[in-house]
């Protein structure tokens, strides 16, 4: 055994967990029919990078810590946003007023934006329409995303 084998099963254990996560958020829209609104989506990104970072630790070991130090701050940024997003659901703060457009508009006829309007899912980032234990999904992320923080921590300083 290598001293490389505590810190990819760390790496791959964070990893996994943020898989985990992005599996239930997708399970929530696509299964149980829950839209998520900007900041939900805000919060997948650095799950995305930290599972491509676990990935990326399997083909490259000898990279571990600097792999670790990426998926530490991927795991606190998504804690972050899930905070921020938490607060906004208590109002304790006000939101992002920013709305993104998914697709390309330029080309629709008036119309056709109406409709696409009136056809998309209206979720509001200071509504919550989930919570388990009195958090919402926003919270478990934030409280989840750092434990899997920990790990990443635990895999740098191995």
């Amino acid at each position: 055994m290598t001293s490389q084998s505590p810190r990819l099963t760390l790496i791959l254990a964070a990893a996994a967990g943020s898989a985990a996560l992005m599996i239930a958020a997708l399970g929530f829209q696509y299964i149980g029919g829950l839209a998520p609104c900007q900041m939900c989506i805000w919060q997948r990104y650095p799950h995305g990078v930290a599972i491509g970072l676990g990935a990326l630790a399997l083909v490259a070991p000898g990279a571990g810590r600097p792999i670790a130090a990426l998926g530490l701050l991927a795991a606190l940024g998504t804690a972050a946003v899930g905070g921020f997003h938490a607060g906004v659901e208590q109002g304790w703060w006000e939101g992002v007023t920013a709305c993104a457009v998914g697709s390309d508009v330029t080309a629709l006829s008036t119309d056709d934006l109406l409709n696409k309007i009136m056809e998309a899912p209206i979720m509001r980032c200071d509504e919550i329409p989930w919570s388990l234990f009195g958090l919402s999904m926003a919270a478990w992320n934030m409280v989840l995303s750092l434990g899997l923080a920990v790990l990443w921590w635990r895999a740098v300083r191995v």
